[in-house]
C-alpha cells in the first residue's frame, strides 16, 4: 500500500479529530476507492487507542433508492446514519467519486427529497468532531480534466503539508476581515455588501476539510444587499449548473438565474423556508489548489477566490439561518474583483494587501 495513505491517515486521526485512547470513531467510505485510506485510519485509530467502525455507502445505492423506492423511503431519514452520528465522538467522512451524471434522469423534486434526507444527517455530525475528504479515483482525474498519477499527487501535495505553518497564513487574513464589519465584494456583474458585526471568522486549517485552507463565517442573515455572478457553475447531486446569477434585497433572494439547469436551481432554492437565504461567506486561500475541479471540497478552497453557502449557517459563528441545504457557490476574483472591508480594498484579483 501506497505509504502516503498511512502519512495522510495520521493527520486525519490525529490532527483533523484528535481522537483519543477510549473515543469512538465513526468512518464512512464512500465508495470502493476510498478503502486504502479508510483502513489506514481504522489501523491509526487502534493504534491511538480508539474505538473505530467502518460504514459503507455509494452513490449507487442512493441512486437505487431514488429510482425504485417510493416518495416515503426517498425522503426517509435512515435511522442507522443518525444513530452513528449520535454515537461517535469523532467522524471521518472519506468521500470517494462517481460519475458526475449519474443521477440524470432523476427528477429534480425527488433529487430534492432525497438530498434534504441526507442533509438532515449531515447536520447532525456537527455534534462530533469530524473532518470530510474526497478521495480521487479515474472519475474524479476525468471530472477535473487530469491524468490519475497526476491528481494523486494534487491530492496528497494539498494535504500532506505542514498544517500548523499554514496556520499562520491563515491567521494574518483573518485580521484583515476582522478589522471591519461590512464586507463588500465586487468584480464581474456583482456588487455585493453584507455585515459581519457580531458574527465569528472560522479557520480552516485542516480540522474539518482536507485538503483545507480556508477562512469563513456567516453574514448577518438581514444585511446582504446587492447582486452576484458566479463564473465557476455551481455543482449539487450530481448535476451542473451553469452562470447562476443571484439578487438580494436586506437578506432575502429576490431573483436568481442560471444558464442551465433552471429548473433544478429553483427546487433547489426551495427544498425549505432556509434555503433561500445565505448562510455562509467563504474564502478560498489554498494556493496549491489552483484549478476548478467541480468538487467543493477541493474548489471552495482555491486561492483567491471567495464562495456564498446557500442554506444552513453556521451557529459557532453566530449564524441563524436554518436550513437542510448548505450548497456552496464559487467566485473566481482572480481576474476581475476586489474585496473591501469597511470601504479598505484588503484584496484585488486574488491578491491580499499583506
Amino acid at each position: 500500500m501506497d505509504k502516503r495513505w498511512s502519512e495522510l491517515a495520521k493527520v486525519l486521526v490525529n490532527y483533523s479529530v484528535g481522537l483519543k485512547k477510549g473515543e469512538k470513531l465513526l468512518i464512512t467510505m464512500m465508495e470502493i476507492e476510498t478503502w486504502p485510506l479508510a483502513r489506514a485510519c481504522y489501523q491509526e485509530a487502534v493504534r491511538v487507542g480508539g474505538l473505530p467502525f467502518i460504514e459503507f455507502q455509494s452513490a449507487y445505492l442512493e441512486k437505487d433508492i431514488m429510482t425504485l423506492g417510493s416518495k416515503e423511503q426517498v425522503e426517509w431519514v435512515n435511522d442507522m446514519h443518525l444513530a452513528g452520528m449520535d454515537w461517535a465522538d469523532c467522524y471521518i467522512g472519506l468521500r470517494g467519486a462517481r460519475n458526475p451524471a449519474e443521477f440524470d434522469g432523476i427528477p429534480s423534486d425527488v433529487l430534492s427529497l432525497h438530498k434534504h434526507s441526507m442533509g438532515v444527517i449531515s447536520a447532525r455530525r456537527n455534534r462530533t468532531r469530524w473532518v470530510l475528504s474526497r478521495v480521487p479515483n479515474e472519475s474524479f482525474a476525468q471530472q477535473a480534466n487530469m491524468p490519475l498519477d497526476d491528481m494523486m499527487d494534487f491530492y496528497f501535495a494539498s494535504t500532506l503539508v505542514d498544517w500548523n505553518s499554514q496556520l499562520e497564513y491563515l491567521e494574518k487574513i483573518k485580521k484583515l476581515y476582522t478589522s471591519g464589519t461590512t464586507v463588500r465584494i465586487t468584480g464581474k456583474e456583482t456588487d455585493i455588501t453584507f455585515s459581519t458585526k457580531g458574527r465569528e471568522y472560522e479557520i480552516a486549517d485542516g480540522h474539518c476539510n482536507m485538503p483545507d485552507g480556508e477562512l469563513f463565517t456567516s453574514p448577518v442573515e438581514d444585511s446582504i444587499n446587492g447582486h452576484i455572478y458566479f463564473e465557476f457553475p455551481g455543482v449539487y447531486a450530481g448535476k451542473v449548473i451553469q452562470g447562476i446569477r443571484l439578487r438580494f434585497e436586506n437578506g432575502k433572494l429576490i431573483d436568481y438565474s442560471s444558464e442551465t439547469e433552471g429548473e433544478f436551481l429553483d427546487t433547489i432554492l426551495h427544498m425549505d423556508e432556509g434555503a433561500c437565504r445565505v448562510g455562509e461567506f467563504g474564502i478560498g486561500l489554498n494556493s496549491g489548489i489552483n484549478r476548478y475541479c467541480y468538487d467543493i471540497l477541493y474548489d471552495e478552497k482555491i486561492g483567491g477566490t471567495i464562495h456564498l453557502a446557500m442554506g444552513r449557517g453556521y451557529p459557532k459563528c453566530g449564524g441563524l439561518n436554518d436550513s437542510a441545504l448548505h450548497w456552496d457557490i464559487v467566485k473566481d476574483l482572480r481576474h476581475e474583483g476586489a474585496v473591501y472591508v469597511d470601504g479598505k480594498m484588503i484584496m484585488e484579483k486574488g491578491i491580499y494587501k499583506l
